[in-house]
């Protein structure tokens, strides 16, 4: 099984073609392909290669399909005793992306 460890948003996946996975914002218009070129390590046929830090040459190729709001988180501090009370809602901004391929770079 093919697949590889990339890092995007500030946070690290392990992706193989075929997979649908939800990253934070990319700057990609729908229906584009777009390349996660920070990849950390590749998997093809056992053999497995790390990077220091990231892989040379190696590239994940993806299609954007959406992007999307997720639901709303609410933030909420409060001391007691001091009529403080701060009230804050937040939706992360996330984009849909379907893996297409894992390009070794040799």
């Amino acid at each position: 099984m093919d697949y590889a460890i990339v890092k995007t948003g500030g946070k690290q996946y392990r992706v193989s073609p075929g997979d649908v996975l939800d990253v934070e914002l990319l700057t990609a218009e729908e229906g584009t392909t777009t390349e996660l070129p920070e990849v950390l390590a590749v998997s093809r046929d056992g053999q497995v290669r790390f990077g220091a830090p990231i892989v040379a040459g190696a590239r994940v190729i993806a299609e954007v399909q959406s992007h999307y709001k997720d639901r709303k988180v609410i933030v909420y501090k409060y001391k007691a005793k001091t009529r403080y009370r701060r009230k804050r809602g937040h939706r992360q901004n996330y984009t849909r992306i379907l893996i297409q391929g894992i390009e070794t770079g040799g």
